[in-house]
């Protein structure tokens, strides 16, 4: 019993470590092209399937004429769809670029097709908070 309490005792008085270059990286590099993060820090197969679902996704969301939120400072849920759509980094960037995603959701595989890219946005924040926790050593 006593034993146990020293170890509890002793992780508690680590102090932090610093962070590491890798460590901003990962993240930024994850943001902007999908699974990239994990690619650099040799997570071959979690990057690539990364880059096919997330990229595949909001592809399948443009070519179905979804909607891509702007930055504006209008309706509650024009902001959540644009926080989504901004988690896509590089395809929310290229798609702002070329003038994408322009068209009413007239029908209903329009408004699929945002969501798709909404969620593809969200997936990535996930995969890069992920690639970020490898790079920390917090996660194998």
């Amino acid at each position: 019993m006593a034993n146990q309490t020293a170890k509890t005792t002793t992780k508690a008085a680590e102090p932090a470590q610093p962070a590491s270059m890798m460590a901003v990286i990962a993240p930024a590099v994850g943001w902007l092209i999908p699974g990239a993060g994990h690619m650099i820090q040799k997570r071959w197969i979690r990057g690539g399937l990364l880059l096919v679902s997330i990229s595949a996704l909001f592809v399948l969301g443009l070519m179905m004429q979804g909607h891509i939120y702007k930055a504006n400072g209008g309706d509650i849920l024009d902001m959540l769809g644009f926080i989504g759509d901004l988690g896509a980094g590089g395809l929310y960037i290229v798609t702002l670029a070329m003038n994408w995603g322009q068209g009413a959701v007239a029908f209903a595989t329009a408004d699929y097709g945002t969501k798709f890219m909404i969620v593809a946005g969200l997936l990535n924040f996930i995969a890069v908070a992920d690639a970020y926790h490898i790079a920390i050593g917090k996660k194998q």
